[in-house]
């Protein structure tokens, strides 16, 4: 396939200068392409170990300011437990049912707080919680998706956490920070796992680039070497 497309192009361009500038051109593009996967993969290697610091270490106390993600916290809210959400979700294996989100008051700021997973029959059981020092880590909410269904809101049935559809059942606005309860060893909710399992394909792509700027690089030689 390369072979015919290098001989096309040779034909097209009727010129050995042009020929070969346009070669080194897209040689340089996917050079360049590769060199900032690199870029992407160390970067992406400092961003796991950080998230990894903040999950190991103690939580502080947070009052509801400056949010960070992935911070391990300790906080004292007010729940609101007349707006509970039911966000449909899988467990570890893949069975579905219902992350189970409370909203509650830090301070002056509203926030949800994700308690964890139930399966479905349990949904409309009673998981109220209380006015007590819970424990959580930080996460940003996820941008929404326009490929899940719409939330049915009459049947607290929720996919996404948009904001729009969150002030229509609440009344209230909400930071763009997630809390998900850690520390509580009940069966149900069972508390969702948050660890530094980041998609990290960095390098797979800069040898992809680079392999593909290689093996321009050889056939271009090749073809030099033959017609001129």
């Amino acid at each position: 396939m390369l072979q015919f497309i290098f001989g096309e192009v040779k034909t097209f361009l009727k010129n050995k200068l042009f020929f070969s500038i346009f070669v080194y051109f897209f040689i340089l593009i996917f050079l360049s392409l590769g060199v900032w996967q690199v870029i992407r993969l160390n970067w992406k290697l400092e961003l796991i170990s950080d998230i990894k610091k903040s999950i190991q270490s103690d939580p502080v106390i947070f009052d509801g300011r400056d949010p960070s993600n992935f911070k391990k916290i300790k906080f004292n809210p007010d729940v609101i437990n007349s707006k509970l959400i039911y966000l449909y979700s899988l467990n570890e294996t893949g069975e579905p049912g219902f992350d189970v989100i409370n909203t509650i008051k830090i301070e002056d700021r509203n926030f949800l707080i994700n308690r964890g997973w139930i399966p479905r029959n349990l949904k409309g059981n009673n998981f109220k919680i209380q006015n007590k020092v819970y424990f959580g880590i930080l996460k940003k909410k996820s941008n929404q998706t326009y490929f899940k269904p719409d939330n049915d809101l009459s049947e607290n049935y929720w996919f996404t956490l948009n904001d729009e559809d969150l002030f229509k059942f609440s009344g209230l606005k909400f930071s763009n920070f997630i809390i998900y309860e850690i520390g509580n060893q009940s069966q149900f909710p069972r508390v969702k796992k948050i660890d530094a399992n980041i998609s990290n394909n960095h390098l797979k792509y800069s040898l992809t680039w680079f392999s593909l700027a290689i093996s321009i690089f050889l056939i271009y030689l090749y073809f030099r070497k033959k017609n001129y």
